[in-house]
């Protein structure tokens, strides 16, 4: 169950917030002023959530190291103009699909 509450109730309950959240695997949103601060979730939905984290940043490295050994020696100058160019076509596109002008 998710549920939200504010930080002084949290505070008074932390205890058996604590339990709810491990056993029945419930999810609390605690606010300051109605403001969403912070969540308590299952230990293993905050494992899970990080090796994933953690699987997406090696694939973006990956992609990083793979691009660096694909330009090397390629100049600074050629490879800005090349992404220029492509943001240019991105925007170009998004453009005749929102029908609108940028």
């Amino acid at each position: 169950m998710r549920r939200r509450l504010s930080t002084m109730e949290a505070r008074k309950r932390f205890g058996q917030l604590l339990e709810e959240v491990y056993h029945r695997g419930d999810e609390v949103v605690i606010e300051r002023a109605g403001k969403p601060m912070a969540v308590m979730v299952p230990i293993h939905s905050y494992e899970q959530w990080q090796a994933r984290r953690q699987a997406a940043m090696d694939r973006l490295f990956s992609l990083i190291e793979k691009n660096h050994e694909h330009n090397k020696g390629v100049p600074f100058e050629e490879i800005e103009a090349a992404v220029d160019e492509a943001v240019r076509a991105v925007r170009a596109a998004s453009r005749k699909d929102q029908g609108s002008s940028y």
